[in-house]
């Protein structure tokens, strides 16, 4: 077994949370490498090219990169905002177009501007609509002030720890007003009777402040982290995967890779879904009641998506999202589809298609592998896809011409980043799940912690708050308010 100079820290998983933390431990001159399973690195920061066109597949659009903002700011610290090409959206127009079977409702940007759009849409709710308003606005000096960062971080209201229809239903919300708030809680693969307030505010708030799309490519934004990381000094060390974590009563001790060779570390961080990383754990390294915590948590809903090559000049580019939503008589979202029209190259613009599709659909392939499942398999996504390019034209047009690329499920999804119910959201942090998410910290591994969207929250917002909380945990609350925190803090 090979054995190498031993590392500050090991990171197990190159996405946005991996890499950003890789980066973070590199600023703070530690020696660390990233391991990921892949040939290539980047996790669902990456995308992929059919026909010629660019498919994105976890980053879609993100908020709160205007100048000052949270996420700006964090990307600025990491050193990564000149390496990423980005164009902003709501500029001359709505972020999103909801589209309900009754009614639409344009989001635009700016809460002032949301605010107005309510009261215009729902004017007998104004009261609602002012509570609502208040909780994003606190949030979003918060969010905008790294409160949840501090060494005496903010007492949170109880109520916005509920789920957002039981806090919708006790204003006395109009069916009509739960649909459109209902939306955001679906960025983060959650219904509003499971989503919390606390996260539902700050998922839209951060999108009322800004929205971005990449200008570039998804793959040019993983290298983006990727040689920044490499820049500082960081290792990657891609397509030789963790089989075990290696540790005593003292704590972690490195890792053992597929190819057996071995890492020496006393601080390992998985930047993976917490399921996977349980048969990694040396024996005895967590109770029997941890692993059974860790295991019965609920993850996020799965999707299917189809990526279609469309006539360019029948179907220009888009500057902002299209929902197409269903809602019960009380409003709560049943199912819904969402689109972005995208540039694509020469005469062909890229259609995306995203719609909920839970695992279970597809349990008859569940023992296999990417590349291999079969012609049955193949078949069931062309008639998925069909359909949805059918029902897409009944908003876009006729679509003539119109050809799939590719399309993906739960289990494309589970083989290319290992969330076991191939979630990409990972875990759900709902209300009932709140005490057992945090519970997921309280490990007895000296050494071992948690990064990724599991850690804190879904998106690239939420997966880099966890990132600085994370290295928060590893050198302590002073050294880190110190190194870190007034750094951040000088960029508002």
């Amino acid at each position: 077994m090979e054995t190498d100079k031993p590392f500050d820290a090991l990171v197990i998983g190159s996405g946005i949370g991996g890499l950003s933390i890789g980066i973070l431990l590199s600023l703070l001159r530690l020696r660390v490498a990233v391991i990921e399973k892949n040939t290539l690195p980047g996790g669902l920061m990456r995308s992929y090219r059919r026909g010629g066109l660019d498919c994105p597949v976890g980053i879609h659009y993100f908020g709160s990169f205007g100048e000052g903002e949270s996420l700006r700011r964090m990307c600025d610290y990491l050193g990564i905002t000149e390496r990423m090409a980005v164009e902003r959206m709501g500029q001359d127009g709505p972020i999103d177009r909801y589209l309900f079977d009754d009614f639409s409702f344009d989001l635009p940007a700016g809460l002032d501007a949301f605010a107005e759009s309510l009261e215009e849409a729902f004017p007998g709710e104004r009261q609602p609509i002012a509570a609502i308003l208040k909780n994003l606005r606190t949030l979003a000096d918060l969010q905008n002030s790294f409160a949840f960062l501090s060494a005496s971080p903010a007492i949170l209201d109880f109520d916005l720890l509920v789920p957002l229809g039981q806090y919708l239903a006790k204003m006395n919300c109009s069916a009509r007003f739960r649909s459109v708030l209902g939306v955001a809680s679906r960025w983060l693969g959650m219904s509003d009777a499971d989503c919390p307030v606390l996260y539902h505010h700050l998922a839209l708030v951060s999108y009322l402040m800004s929205s971005w799309r990449l200008r570039g490519s998804g793959s040019a934004l993983a290298e983006a982290f990727v040689s920044r990381f490499e820049d500082l000094g960081g290792t990657l060390l891609c397509g030789d995967p963790v089989l075990s974590i290696l540790g005593s009563a003292d704590g972690v001790a490195g890792v053992k890779l597929a190819s057996g060779r071995a890492l020496d570390a006393t601080r390992v961080v998985a930047a993976i879904h917490p399921k996977a990383l349980l048969p990694m754990l040396p024996e005895g390294a967590v109770t029997p009641r941890y692993v059974r915590r860790i295991k019965g948590l609920d993850d996020t809903e799965g999707m299917f998506v189809a990526n279609v090559a469309v006539d360019a000049k029948a179907h220009p580019t888009l500057p902002y999202n299209i929902y197409r939503l269903h809602a019960d008589p009380d409003g709560a979202l049943r199912d819904g589809v969402f689109y972005q029209l995208l540039s694509g190259r020469g005469d062909k613009n890229l259609l995306m298609v995203i719609t909920k599709s839970l695992f279970s659909e597809w349990q008859t392939w569940e023992s296999s592998t990417t590349g291999s499942r079969g012609a049955a398999y193949e078949d069931e996504k062309v008639r998925r896809a069909g359909r949805l390019v059918g029902e897409a034209g009944e908003i876009f047009g006729p679509l003539t011409g119109a050809e799939v690329l590719d399309a993906y499920t739960p289990l494309t999804i589970r083989d290319w980043v290992n969330s076991p119910q191939g979630s990409p959201y990972g875990i759900m942090r709902s209300s009932k799940q709140l005490h057992a998410t945090t519970f997921l910290h309280h490990v007895n591994l000296k050494g071992l912690f948690f990064a990724g969207q599991n850690a804190l929250s879904p998106g690239a917002l939420g997966t880099l708050l966890g990132s600085f909380q994370t290295v928060r945990q590893m050198i302590g609350h002073e050294r880190f308010s110190r190194e870190v925190f007034e750094k951040l803090s000088r960029g508002r």
